[in-house]
């Protein structure tokens, strides 16, 4: 059986994360395996899985910005705003200028309103977007404040066809929790009245995960090799190193005194270097929210 910590993964195309944590159970060898959010099947890239007591950080490691690699097309939309989709309305994009793809891509960066697709997993009336969308149901999604902190343009081709051109827009992204690039497809031809849809999509990152860290699923079945628990999160939070009462507290989930390092959680370690928990500060004290060597 792996030790506690975390798996990157190289997702490949065509697998749902639920597949990729199914077989990293096998690769495992324990049933203690989740992952810090899902990508769609058509995408690839880097998926955060938690083994053991990691999947305790899964959580908080959702919280985190993602950049991602993607195509948008614009001149095409569908029902499910990227290429898995069935195709709406075609709209010849060949008047859309180099500038204009600029323009609309910069009312996309910063703090934005954005509305999740309908195939999206956020519930209304309790039932999932995604299964009323199957069953050819529109429901009306609120538009959540997310923020874009890069939109950086890299690549404007044009693809003749039939029916004009396509412009298809190459893109590096960066996104907070709950961004969906889909949405940032769909809203950029929505902008620029031809419609759009997206393409291709590759996470590279997840807070302090990226590619070079991730092994595909062939390699893993090779070597099993994994983050240790200490080392994945003192790469994902700031860390404070405790005394020894503090350690005995915190593993009977007491409060310790409140840590400089700001709000946000905190890795806690024992003074040998063991991981001991995560906490946050709290109005004159600090609290472990997980704790993974309990007394």
């Amino acid at each position: 059986m792996a030790d506690s910590g975390v798996v990157v993964v190289d997702k490949p195309a065509d697998w749902t994360s639920h597949d990729v944590v199914a077989k990293t159970r096998g690769l495992a060898r324990t049933r203690r395996v989740g992952h810090a959010g899902t990508l769609d099947p058509m995408a690839t890239g880097v998926l955060v899985l938690g083994i053991e007591k990691g999947t305790k950080l899964l959580g908080h490691l959702t919280l985190t910005e993602k950049t991602y690699e993607a195509t948008i097309r614009l001149g095409l939309v569908t029902n499910t705003d990227d290429a898995e989709g069935e195709p709406g309305a075609r709209v010849d994009a060949s008047a859309v200028t180099d500038a204009d793809v600029h323009a609309a891509v910069a009312k996309l960066t910063g703090p934005i309103q954005q509305v999740p697709p309908q195939v999206s997993a956020i519930k209304v009336d309790g039932k999932r977007a995604y299964k009323s969308a199957r069953e050819g149901k529109e429901v009306a999604l609120k538009a959540r404040t997310v923020t874009i902190s890069q939109f950086d343009v890299t690549a404007i081709r044009r693809t003749p066809d039939a029916e004009g051109a396509f412009v298809d827009v190459d893109a590096v992204i960066t996104g907070s929790s709950g961004t969906y690039i889909r949405s940032l497809a769909r809203d950029m031809g929505a902008d620029l009245s031809v419609g759009g849809h997206l393409t291709a999509l590759r996470r590279t990152r997840v807070g302090p995960y990226d590619l070079s860290q991730a092994r595909t699923l062939d390699q893993l079945a090779e070597e099993f090799t994994q983050v240790p628990l200490a080392q994945a999160v003192a790469a994902a939070f700031p860390v404070r190193t405790m005394d020894e009462a503090e350690t005995r507290a915190i593993r009977h989930g007491n409060r310790i005194s409140e840590s400089s390092l700001g709000e946000g959680t905190v890795g806690l370690f024992a003074p040998d270097g063991t991981v001991i928990a995560l906490g946050e500060n709290r109005p004159g004290h600090m609290k472990p929210v997980v704790v993974f060597s309990p007394a």
